[in-house]
């Protein structure tokens, strides 16, 4: 059976789950590939240029903007940020599904460039887009308290960011509630099966 290849892009309140969903799915999909982005900010410990991002100069970044190479881009806290058309394009190409993880205004601009391409073109005819929901706000804020990384104030941040993130959920084709894994990675692989053409 011939299934086409689907550029998934999926959103997330930190804390939702979509890092661990993102790893699942490249573990089931192995002809799946993950859209690394570029950003001009320093690696932190432990990071690897080209697999956690491609990590540019300031100067490189306005290079690859002048040319119409991104996606979309942002500022953030002073860094630049960006997703590169040309190597998600070639995975298509190819015939292998790619997986863009990114954030509410992140997924907003792809949505906008994707359609304005004509229908045929793989970007286009495999899109689709998913919204990771968690259960409750209640279990949210549990979730990252659990994770003993953030401070209260860090917490606090990211709860008020995840309320203005779900109020734009409903710009997504799909949202799949992270209240079990098993059972949200289940629906999440459906979708991408029905919109393969693999079911």
């Amino acid at each position: 059976m011939k299934t086409k290849p689907v550029f998934l892009v999926i959103s997330a309140p930190s804390g939702a789950g979509k890092s661990t969903l993102v790893d699942l799915l490249l573990q089931e999909y192995p002809d799946a590939g993950y859209s690394v982005s570029c950003t001009t900010r320093a690696p932190r410990a432990g990071e690897t240029d080209g697999e956690d991002y491609h990590f540019l100069t300031k100067e490189r970044f306005s290079e690859l903007l002048a040319e119409g190479a991104f996606l979309e881009h942002a500022e953030v806290h002073g860094n630049m940020y960006g997703t590169l058309k040309a190597p998600i394009d070639e995975m298509l190409a190819e015939g292998s599904s790619v997986i863009l993880d990114i954030d509410v205004a992140g997924a907003a601009k792809v949505r906008a460039r994707v359609a304005e391409l004509p229908p045929d073109d793989p970007m286009r005819a495999g899109y689709m887009d998913v919204f990771v929901m968690p259960p409750s706000m209640e279990e949210l804020r549990a979730r990252l308290e659990r994770r003993g990384t953030d401070s209260p104030e860090t917490i606090d941040r990211r709860m008020a960011n995840a309320e203005g993130e779900m109020a734009r959920a409903g710009e997504y084709m799909y949202r799949v509630t992270n209240d079990d894994l098993h059972a949200a990675y289940r629906r999440l692989c459906d979708l991408i099966d029905v919109r393969s053409g693999r079911m």
